[in-house]
């Protein structure tokens, strides 16, 4: 369980949501914008911006709030016991607020209009497949590293390798998708399209948590004795 107070960790789940998302759509569009029409090229450089930002964001303020900056990451976590309901209900508004800030905040700089509607088609069972995949490995990464310290690079280069694999590029995260919505730059996806981005990426979550508990078993015990610790009873009865 966190023990910072909920305000400093919401403060630092809407900044580094707002900070990610403003990386992942300007990087977008400067890729676009430079890239010549070399869509590969464009994708490089955004994939490049997105796993440094992560890192540093993750870095810098995991020790604060866990640097979740994504719902599906904090429902998970709730389940696991390592984070209080009220607490994840606050994290997921936050950090829809901070990731569509942070879309506003890239058009901004580039001297677009304040949000778009994106008319950028992501949609079919191959991209909602790619989706969960890309989220169950991010989940899994969460749930079964043994070190805080491997958290920043681990989930870093998932999301980057997930980039190049997957289907969809690795959106992975809700609230990204939400704001991915505002922006009909390189890295846009249609209103219409994202609940289903949204759903298959709790799938993935979900499916993570099942197979983390089988995989970790370390992890769970840890919980189970954390639990104990917070009620006064003993594990072993």
């Amino acid at each position: 369980m966190h023990t910072e107070p909920l305000s400093r960790r919401l403060l630092a789940e809407g900044l580094g949501s707002a900070l990610l998302a403003a990386a992942v759509v300007g990087s977008g569009i400067m890729a676009q914008r430079l890239s010549g029409g070399n869509v590969a090229m464009a994708l490089l450089a955004n994939t490049a911006a997105t796993v440094a930002v992560l890192y540093t964001l993750i870095t810098l303020l995991g020790h604060i709030s866990g640097a979740h900056f994504n719902p599906a990451v904090s429902v998970i976590e709730t389940l696991r016991g390592r984070l209080l309901w009220r607490d994840a209900g606050a994290y997921t508004a936050i950090q829809i607020l901070g990731c569509c800030a942070g879309a506003i905040l890239a058009h901004l700089m580039f001297e677009l209009p304040i949000w778009e509607v994106s008319t950028h088609v992501r949609s079919g069972p191959a991209q909602w497949l790619a989706e969960a995949i890309a989220t169950f490995g991010l989940l899994l990464v969460v749930i079964g590293h043994r070190r805080a310290e491997d958290a920043p690079w681990m989930v870093a280069c998932w999301i980057g390798a997930a980039y190049w694999f997957t289907a969809s590029t690795s959106f992975a995260n809700p609230a990204i998708t939400i704001a991915r919505s505002l922006t009909n730059t390189f890295s846009g996806i249609r209103p219409i399209d994202a609940p289903a981005f949204v759903v298959a990426q709790f799938v993935g979550a979900i499916s993570a948590l099942g197979v983390g508990r089988v995989l970790f078993p370390a992890a769970r015990l840890e919980l189970v004795v954390r639990d104990h610790e917070l009620t006064g009873s003993d594990p072993r009865s």
